[in-house]
Formats: structure tokens, C-alpha cells, sequence
């Protein structure tokens, strides 16, 4: 067994043994060191996160009571059809990428209504459908997290969820990386134009990572270079750059951001010529093997940063670092497809 096998599945153990402890409730972030969870009732804008977990568990395992427990909570998903959120991408895309490849009924109409929904939320005038209130502060933000998954459900709302696709990501590249600085949240204004946002600061550790895995998906090869060009994301990509980017300059590590970007990579590879992709797939196996050998523990991938202004979960396990930690290693071990979510 390789060690990518190995760590995939200690995360994957570990992921069955809390689920088992949740009581129906959904893990957001674990203490560094007593590895206790701290819980929501709804799952917030990471349920998908913990939902695409436990189905990567139920495709290893092959264990009817495994792909029992990801549909059961595929189906708690259901609320968030209609919040006032562009997390929904983020909640229902991963959510329900591994349940609908599995054949299951209940994944696939739910991601078909999540579709419907958010092509309902589009704002044309803006050219996005917009952060929204349900996390509260300004409803029209635009915010790099609010691309990856939201594209693809887009595109499954037929030829109008295309288009807003294609206008929401090019207006978020534009405002994101049309600086040397990646800006991630931009406010509208009342005459149509935009200013940066501190809903999210200048420097944020999973700028970079959103917007590359937002690019990655899209198969566009003119954005994929335009997007490797930039000197932030080069930077990211670099084979000597640190493994794991600060949650902002000077501040902690953020391993949650280094697990995103080492799948977009993985993304990235799958779509470029040879010399590229082999750039690219270096780095993300680089980078995977930084984090197992050195911020994994017990399965729990550790010094992710949820919210540094506001001392949240700083130094934590986090349920998205996990997801994106297992689905590279899985992509990396052949294990899956690069796009099977």
C-alpha cells in the first residue's frame, strides 16, 4: 500500500468514525488536539463537503451500510435548495457529484432542483447569481468561493444556466485576478460598478485555490492559461513555493487551502499538454505528500485556518480541508476520475 492509499484511508476511517458520533448533527471544524468536533444542526455552507466525504467513503468501501449513510445524508441536504446563498454550489455540486456517478435517484433530482434554483437566483443586471444573506452582510458580493460547483450547476440548467455561467466567471476572473493582488470579494454599487469587499481580506489563503478550481472545471483553455499566468497562482503552482500557503501574509497555515489547490492542479493536468500536465500533477503530488507527512494525524488533517479576523478555528481540522485532502489523494491513486466531482 502506498503511502497515498494509506493516508486516503485513515481520512476515510476517520470520517465513518465521526459520523457514527455526529448524532445526526454535521461537523464543521475539530479541536487541534482533543480531535472533538464542533457540530451545526444544518451543515452552513460545508454540508456538501461532509455529504461528498461519506460517498468517496461508500465508492472505497463498496458497503451497502456506507452508501446508506451518504444517501441518508444527501437527502438532509434538501433545506438549502432555496437559502439565500451562491454557496450552493459549494453545498449541492459536492454534495451530489458522487452520488449521481453511483446511479442514486435522490442525488441526481436533487442536484436537477439545485440547478433550477440557482438559475432562478441569477441577477442579470449584476451578472452573477450573488453571495446572498443567508451568512449575513451585503447580499450582492461578488466572491471567489461562490464559483466552484455553482459553474456546473449552472451549466446543468440548460442554455440560460450556460450563459450565467459563462458571464459569472468571467466577471468574477475579471474582478478576482484583473490586479497583480488577488482580490477575493467585491461589493456592487448602485451604478453598476464595483469596489473591493472586506468580507474577505486582501491576501486570503484560498483565493488562489477557489478561482483555480472554478477555472479548472470549465475546460477553457484560454482562461486556464490566463489563469497560470497570473503571479499569485504561478507562485501557488511553483514547485519550490511552500506547500502550504498563510492563511494571510504572516498570519498561520491554511492546509485546507493547499488540499483545494492540489486538486485543482490535478484538474489543471488533466486538461494541458504533456509538459504542463507533468509540471502540474509534481506539484499536487508534492504538495499531498507535504500534507500527510507532515499536517496529518490520526486521519485528521490538521493547521487549517477557518477565520483568522475573527479567531475562528484557526489551527483547526477542517470537514472541507478532509474532502479535498481525500479527493486528491484518490485522484492521485487512480482511485477516481479527476472530474468525478
Amino acid at each position: 500500500m502506498s503511502w497515498a492509499e494509506k493516508a486516503l484511508l485513515e481520512v476515510l476511517e476517520r470520517s465513518g468514525t465521526v459520523e457514527a458520533d455526529a448524532g445526526g448533527r454535521w461537523p464543521l471544524y475539530a479541536d487541534p488536539v482533543s480531535g472533538g468536533w464542533t457540530t451545526t444542526a444544518r451543515g452552513s455552507w460545508t454540508g456538501g463537503f461532509w455529504t461528498g466525504l461519506l460517498w468517496l467513503r461508500a465508492i472505497m468501501s463498496g458497503d451497502p451500510a456506507d452508501r446508506a449513510t451518504a444517501i441518508s445524508r444527501t437527502a438532509s441536504l434538501d433545506p438549502w435548495i432555496w437559502a439565500d446563498t451562491g454557496a450552493r454550489g459549494l453545498i449541492f455540486w459536492y454534495g451530489t457529484a458522487f452520488g449521481v456517478a453511483e446511479g442514486d435517484a435522490l442525488a441526481a433530482t436533487l442536484r436537477e432542483r439545485a440547478a433550477g434554483a440557482c438559475l432562478d437566483a441569477y441577477v442579470p443586471e449584476l451578472g452573477l447569481v450573488p453571495w446572498g444573506g443567508a451568512f449575513g452582510g451585503p447580499r450582492e458580493l461578488a466572491r471567489v468561493d461562490g464559483l466552484p460547483g455553482l459553474m456546473q450547476l449552472l451549466r446543468l440548467a440548460g442554455p440560460d444556466g450556460a450563459v450565467a455561467a459563462r458571464t459569472q466567471l468571467d466577471l468574477q476572473f475579471a474582478l478576482t485576478a484583473g490586479e497583480r493582488q488577488l482580490r477575493p470579494a467585491w461589493q456592487a454599487l448602485p451604478d453598476g460598478t464595483w469596489e473591493p469587499h472586506l468580507a474577505l481580506p486582501p491576501g486570503w489563503s484560498r483565493t488562489a485555490a477557489w478561482l483555480s478550481l472554478a477555472v479548472a472545471d470549465t475546460g477553457d483553455g484560454d482562461r486556464r492559461r490566463a489563469l497560470l499566468a497570473h503571479p499569485q497562482v504561478a507562485a501557488r503552482f511553483a514547485a519550490r513555493s511552500p506547500a502550504v500557503p498563510c492563511a494571510r501574509p504572516g498570519g498561520p497555515p491554511d492546509t485546507s487551502a493547499a488540499a483545494i489547490e492540489a486538486v485543482a492542479a490535478l484538474k489543471l493536468a488533466a486538461r494541458a499538454d504533456q509538459h504542463e500536465a507533468a509540471r502540474l500533477r509534481d506539484r499536487a503530488a508534492a504538495v499531498l505528500r507535504e500534507l500527510v507527512s507532515a499536517h496529518l494525524r490520526d486521519g485528521r488533517l490538521l493547521d487549517g485556518c477557518y477565520d483568522l479576523d475573527h479567531g475562528m478555528a484557526t489551527c483547526h481540522e477542517l470537514v472541507w480541508g478532509d474532502f479535498f485532502l481525500a479527493v486528491g489523494l484518490a485522484v492521485l491513486t487512480g482511485a477516481i476520475d479527476p472530474f468525478a466531482c
